[in-house]
């Protein structure tokens, strides 16, 4: 299934039903009364997080949705069916944004959450409704009143704890094979991973986290080269990055090198996001010999300067991988322990994740704005090559 997630939609809640005008006709009745009922409510556009979906696929093409209309009312004080409501299943990790005014209208971070999107128009009143001892037989009805429109963005993100960052084959799907039963492509080429894998870490029973695998990130990634950063956003809802870096790289690059490019692709797209915990992992450990392994990754966390934890691991073989399994797993829980019993904490991670999706979705805006603008130019400028050396002939 292709891999989907962003998509534009239109929502339109229903039209309330209009109220009805009627008397009361009865045999030996000569006055009945009014008795015009009111018309039903308008039908309201709800999200609902459904576990089961993991892409945005489904509103690729189709892009307005519309939910049923409330009835007329009818005599003898009968009130119109209200219209069904409609109710769009998204992948939980959808953030829905109001295109209009840029505000975020929910974040789908739970399986079964349900958002309305669009509120349903309100009923038209009968002219019962207008009944006095002034007024026997009163003629005012008032109409239903339109639903709610709306032009909304479905962002999803993936929800995973430990997010995997790095160069294009420096070993992040050969990691997550190894500590998860996830199956991601893994190959000797860049870009095998073309989107997000998610794999399931059981550290024992009862004991989990979920590690997100993006495809990998290059030098200049922040200005659209390789991939670009479509997927760092999915690295946002992650506590943890792990930076995963190839120790003996076939291309014979400086590991440190390698992992200064990407710490500066991260700053450039996101501020916020490059203050998230990394933890630095030295990968193919395995190809170095045995007597100057030690050394050689020693060498490397000297030259950066790393404060943070690193760990020496070989994913193909699973050499360490449990080791850093369940240094993360106590780590995660220890997070998870502190935001639980402290509000402070966890109103400042919270804090830290609105102002971060801000700045992504507003980097990721210009950054599409730029590519058009680009576009745009090199279109003209291939119009204007095209009418080079062109003569021009006017017949007599």
């Amino acid at each position: 299934m292709k891999f989907v997630d962003e998509a534009p939609i239109f929502v339109e809640a229903g039209r309330g039903g209009n109220g009805c005008l009627s008397f009361r006709r009865e045999k030996f009745i000569a006055k009945g009364g009014p008795d015009g009922g009111d018309g039903g409510d308008g039908g309201s556009v709800f999200l609902r997080a459904d576990e089961n979906l993991n892409t945005l696929v489904d509103y690729r093409y189709t892009r307005r949705f519309r939910a049923e209309s409330g009835e007329s009312g009818r005599g003898k004080d009968c009130r119109g069916k209200s219209g069904e409501d409609l109710t769009l299943p998204v992948p939980v990790g959808t953030t829905v944004i109001d295109v209009d005014t840029g505000e975020t209208l929910g974040d789908m971070t739970e399986a079964g959450q349900i958002l309305k999107v669009a509120q349903g128009g309100f009923h038209g009143l009968g002219n019962t409704r207008f009944k006095s001892s002034t007024n026997r037989a009163p003629r005012q009805t008032t109409p239903g009143s339109e639903g709610e429109v709306r032009q909304i963005k479905l962002e999803m993100k993936v929800l995973a704890d430990v997010g995997l960052l790095g160069l294009p084959n420096a070993g992040k799907s050969t990691f997550i094979r190894s500590v998860s039963s996830a199956k991601p492509k893994v190959a000797d080429y860049p870009f095998t991973t073309l989107v997000p894998n998610l794999g399931v870490v059981k550290v024992q029973d009862h004991r989990s986290f979920v590690v997100a695998d993006i495809p990998g990130v290059i030098e200049g990634a922040a200005e659209g080269a390789g991939l670009g950063i479509r997927f760092l956003k999915h690295l946002t809802r992650c506590r943890v990055l792990l930076h995963v870096v190839d120790v003996a790289p076939p291309d014979g690059s400086n590991p440190a090198d390698n992992v200064r490019t990407i710490a500066r692709e991260l700053e450039t797209f996101s501020p916020h996001l490059a203050q998230r915990e990394r933890w630095l992992v030295l990968n193919k450990v395995d190809l170095l010999p045995l007597e100057e392994r030690e050394q050689i990754c020693q060498k490397i966390v000297d030259e950066l300067g790393w404060q943070g934890p690193a760990y020496h691991i070989a994913a193909a073989s699973g050499l360490g991988t449990d080791t850093l399994a369940s240094a993360l797993m106590s780590h995660l829980e220890a997070l998870w322990q502190t935001e639980r019993e402290d509000d402070d904490a966890r109103q400042a991670e919270y804090d830290f994740q609105d102002a971060m999706q801000a700045e992504v979705r507003e980097r990721i805006e210009t950054l599409r704005e730029q590519h058009r603008a680009a576009r745009k130019a090199q279109k003209q400028q291939d119009d204007d090559e095209d009418d080079d050396d062109v003569e021009i002939i006017y017949a007599p």
